[in-house]
């Protein structure tokens, strides 16, 4: 019985040679990367050299890169893919979260701050 590669996503490799098209793809399918590139060399050299290597610059650029640190859970691996699909969208979310983060930072400087927390705080250490 053959055994189907894992189901990782299709990503353009930061350690591939040229845009690293081939990489990718030889990650993606668990697949020796020298065979990966002499299919394309081959299709490249039967398609026409120019149309080879053009589709070859498309697929490059049309991939999103391979993230720096895997995703370690799922919220992670939606926002890398919100980020490389939509940069104002994750902006504009990066922005929200920090927002949220502010605003409870002040209601809890508030808090600390207020009369009212430093008169307890002297009842209750007896000064």
């Amino acid at each position: 019985m053959r055994q189907t590669p894992p189901s990782l996503p299709l990503y353009r490799s930061r350690n591939g040679w040229l845009l690293g098209v081939c990489q990718g793809f030889a990650d993606w399918r668990n697949l020796p990367v020298f065979w990966i590139r002499l299919a394309v060399a081959i299709i490249a050299i039967l398609s026409g050299f120019w149309l080879g290597i053009a589709l070859y610059v498309i697929v490059g650029l049309l991939m999103k890169p391979a993230p720096v640190m895997q995703p370690s859970n799922e919220e992670e691996q939606e926002f890398y893919s919100t980020i490389s699909n939509s940069r104002q969208q994750a902006l504009r979310r990066l922005k929200r979260t920090f927002d949220e983060l502010d605003r409870r930072t002040r209601r809890l400087e508030h808090a600390v701050t207020s009369s009212e927390f430093d008169w307890e705080r002297r009842l209750n250490s007896g000064k």
